[in-house]
């Protein structure tokens, strides 16, 4: 069973995921959804359940990942087997286009630290810097074995055939 810390880890991933994905297409959120949800086929107890919230428009993956553990922590109950978790965006817009009039961050700093984030990641490679809640060293990871073939996108997964 995975303990909120985790859940907590895989949510902050997600949101910063989100963000770098954000930023790259120049957008912007003003809607932020969380999911979890437990397993319906293995016989364990069912629970789902998700939580929203509109925010400041932002792609700052800091204000992204403290309101999606924020919402992941009003929903989360513990003694479940969680099968899934997710982090949704909506309403997104092109950045910079409606200032606020109160504003609670900076948007000049926060487009300054973003960006000095993703020039670092830019070149010394995708994660190398990131915020610390999404965890030193991740611990879930996709199973590697269940992944398709990539035989149309790959020229070195092409199945070849032999005969003698």
């Amino acid at each position: 069973m995975l303990k909120w810390g985790e859940i907590c880890e895989a949510m902050a991933h997600y949101a910063n995921r989100a963000a770098e994905k954000l930023r790259e297409d120049g957008l912007e959120a003003v809607h932020l959804s969380v999911l979890m949800q437990t397993n319906p086929h293995n016989g364990d107890p069912w629970y789902a359940k998700h939580a929203a919230v509109t925010i400041e428009p932002t792609s700052d993956a800091r204000d992204l990942i403290r309101h999606a553990t924020a919402l992941g922590c009003a929903i989360w109950l513990p003694g479940y087997r969680y099968f899934k978790a997710g982090v949704v965006l909506s309403d997104l817009r092109p950045a910079g286009s409606q200032g606020q009039m109160f504003a609670f961050r900076d948007p000049v700093q926060s487009a300054t630290a973003m960006a000095a984030l993703d020039a670092v990641n830019a070149r010394f490679g995708s994660g190398t810097l990131r915020p610390g809640s999404t965890g030193l060293k991740r611990t879930g990871s996709p199973r590697q074995s269940l992944l398709s073939a990539r035989y149309t996108t790959r020229l070195d997964e092409i199945v070849r055939a032999r005969s003698w």
